[in-house]
């Protein structure tokens, strides 16, 4: 056997959003020796630690000779010193991949390969290709509910778990595609405040402008360990914790970082992606809220359905019990899009302030109520009374800053430093709000990068304007962004359409 080839390892400072990448010198004797091409995989190990890195050929003096430089990713994963030695070899391709490819060309997939797939894609063994061809492959409705289920078992199985000394322990879910839903920051203190256990980790952002992990990581600190997850929730009976930090489903994690650029949603892999964390969280009893509305991620009633049929099916299968709520997606919820924006929306309603977002309040008030009555601490019909009781006392208010002191202390959102209004072209009422366009339009204004950056609406459909009022405004924290972002808003004739008095079918949208 050829002993390995070995170069020095240079940090190269380059973010390659979470894919490990080894850059090579296109005249280095081991690129030609070896025959390492751009998009070649190779073995890299340094001591006891080895991973699997794509490769970027470099044509410029970037390296010196003898050298092979890493991005941020596979520095910290191989754990090197500058000028340490790595040895590089030839990938072996993953076996499980022949399963992608027969998915892509309509086979079934099976358990075993379903757990090969999870296992590869852990490992680190997956070029973003290959999970961007399985993710194609497991794209729309091309998933039945074994394959979910299997699936769902292998994705819960590969990272750690949370077991919990309690016969019941509750969470919630959106499936997302509604701007500005953000009840899990309402929802858990006022279940915990009642005595109920709600481990709640969320997700960032995939395809909006925020996940309720973004909007949380303004008040406090979500990036927990699983010690702290643990502590806080033993402590205070719940936690909003970003996922990603506590490894409790390592192939979600990988997944939503691959499906974030591809903007491909699946219900097999959707179905997979919550349920892996729940069981993982260790909860017996989810409620899954599921939007529906023309613009939303899901668009019908009898999506909505067959989505409900699917968690719910596939909860049964691995042991947990499952409740959906389709609700209305129409519009956006709260006035707030974006991460800080949407944390003062729940900062508002927390404290009952009198012209908090009504209708982010009410939503909350509707899912906490259910998670109470399936998790015992309400009879049926009297969840909503007790959801109320205790948001309007006070005691979830005080239980949310409890929960952001355990998380490592609570802060204030940030404010952007440029803003913009766009008022409405001429008068009528608002007949449609469109969830895709409002949430593009604050994620070129920056968000969720940019924590402070996003938008606020000040109209709600059937809402009455004049010429010139206020439709929304945009926040921004460069000139450049904000001025990309007027420029789209301009260009949509459908962002926020109203009808002219008279003409009820007519409309334009918002312009400065």
């Amino acid at each position: 056997m050829r002993p390995p080839a070995v170069l020095h390892a240079r940090r190269l400072g380059i973010d390659t959003s979470g894919e490990h990448v080894a850059y090579l010198r296109a005249d280095c004797a081991v690129c030609r020796s070896e025959g390492f091409g751009t998009r070649a995989r190779i073995a890299l190990r340094c001591g006891a630690r080895d991973l699997v890195a794509t490769v970027n050929v470099v044509l410029s003096a970037l390296l010196e000779e003898g050298e092979v430089g890493l991005s941020e990713t596979a520095w910290a994963a191989l754990g090197v010193l500058p000028g340490q030695a790595v040895e590089l070899a030839h990938a072996d391709s993953p076996h499980s991949l022949a399963a992608v490819r027969a998915k892509l060309l309509g086979a079934r997939l099976g358990a075993q390969a379903a757990a090969a797939i999870v296992g590869d894609i852990c490992a680190g063994r997956y070029a973003d290709i290959d999970t961007a061809a399985f993710i194609a492959a497991c794209a729309g409705r091309r998933m039945d509910l074994a394959e979910a289920t299997g699936l769902t078992r292998a994705m819960s199985a590969a990272g750690q778990q949370l077991h919990w000394n309690r016969p019941v322990v509750v969470d919630k879910h959106c499936v997302g595609g509604l701007p500005g839903n953000r009840t899990t920051l309402l929802v858990v203190p006022i279940v915990a405040a009642c005595g109920l256990l709600i481990p709640k980790t969320s997700s960032r952002a995939i395809t909006s402008p925020a996940g309720s992990a973004d909007v949380m990581e303004t008040l406090a600190p979500v990036a927990l360990d699983l010690a702290m997850m643990k502590a806080v929730v033993e402590r205070e009976g719940g936690c909003i914790a970003w996922g990603g930090a506590v490894s409790l489903s390592p192939a979600d994690d990988r997944l939503i970082r691959v499906e974030r650029p591809l903007g491909l949603d699946s219900e097999g892999l959707l179905v997979a992606s919550v349920l892996s964390k729940k069981i993982a969280a260790g909860a017996s009893h989810v409620l899954i809220d599921i939007p529906v509305g023309p613009t939303a991620k899901v668009r019908s009633a009898q999506a909505a359905a067959r989505l409900a049929a699917r968690l719910a099916g596939v909860g049964a299968a691995l042991g947990l019990s499952v409740a959906t709520l389709a609700s209305d997606g129409a519009q956006p919820v709260g006035r707030g899009i974006g991460p800080a924006l949407e944390a003062r929306d729940v900062l508002a309603v927390l404290q009952g302030d009198p012209a908090a977002p009504a209708d982010l309040r009410q939503r909350a008030l509707l899912l906490a109520a259910m998670v109470l009555e399936m998790g015992g601490k309400a009879g049926p019909g009297q969840g909503l009374a007790l959801a109320e009781s205790v948001l309007a006392g006070g005691a979830a208010w005080r239980k949310f800053q409890a929960i952001c002191a355990a998380q490592g202390g609570m802060r204030t959102p940030p404010q952007a430093r440029y803003t913009e209004v766009l008022a409405a072209a001429h008068g009528g009422r608002v007949l449609a709000i469109d969830n895709g366009r409002v949430a593009q339009l604050a994620k070129l204004a920056g968000a969720p990068a940019a924590p402070a950056a996003g938008l606020e609406l000040h109209v709600r459909l059937g809402s009455a304007v004049d010429a010139g009022q206020a439709l929304l405004t945009v926040h921004a924290e460069s000139p450049g962004e904000l001025a990309y972002a007027i420029a789209y808003a301009q260009s949509q004739a459908q962002l926020v359409r109203i009808g002219r008095p008279g003409s009820p079918g007519a409309g334009r949208s918002a312009r400065i």
